[in-house]
């Protein structure tokens, strides 16, 4: 089954970026490569139970077991030793990350508090979009009663762009909200 944004993507996306930036070949134009979402949990060091709330509530998110992550080196001001769990993250593909960015861009972005729509400067020069949500609960997947803590993560959009310019024109045909 193909969801909704991939048959947008064929049908309305690829055939107007043809047109607006000239390319030759179907090829050329930038496409979804990945979506990773990163939770950092620093209280993890003091309460491991913390670490595993946070990897399950990032599995219901994204339907997909994330990976805990680990401190690549010590730093004595944060506490942290090398090889602590410091975080989790799950890195979608395929079908599961169309599914997950119409459900971000739809459902969750509008759920957020006083929402005027995403910045348009989180691009990184290379065609990638990254942003970072202040809560979990914007997600439906959450129950708001089942909730210890309140986390944010990172959602980084990995695109073949090679440019910011071409990456904002097709994050905004594909239907993100960048603020007006």
């Amino acid at each position: 089954m193909t969801s909704r944004l991939k048959i947008k993507y064929m049908e309305e996306v690829v055939p107007a970026m043809m047109e607006r930036f000239n390319y030759k070949n179907v090829m050329e134009v930038p496409k979804l490569e990945k979506i990773v979402i990163n939770m950092g949990i620093g209280e993890a060091r003091e309460n491991p139970k913390i670490l595993e709330a946070a990897v399950n509530e990032l599995a219901q998110i994204t339907g997909q077991r994330p990976v805990v992550t680990k401190a690549k080196k010590s730093i004595a001001n944060f506490k942290v030793r090398e090889g602590m769990n410091v975080g989790a993250k799950v890195t979608l593909r395929g079908d599961r990350m169309y599914d997950f960015l119409d459900k971000f861009m739809n459902i969750s972005l509008p759920r957020v508090r006083d929402f005027r729509g995403v910045s348009d400067t989180s691009f990184d020069g290379r065609g990638n979009y990254a942003i970072g949500v202040k809560e979990q609960l914007i997600f439906p997947e959450i129950e708001y009663d089942k909730v210890e803590s309140i986390r944010g993560m990172d959602i980084i959009i990995v695109t073949s762009a090679k440019t910011d310019e071409e990456a904002k024109v097709f994050l905004e045909m594909m239907g993100m909200p960048f603020r007006k």
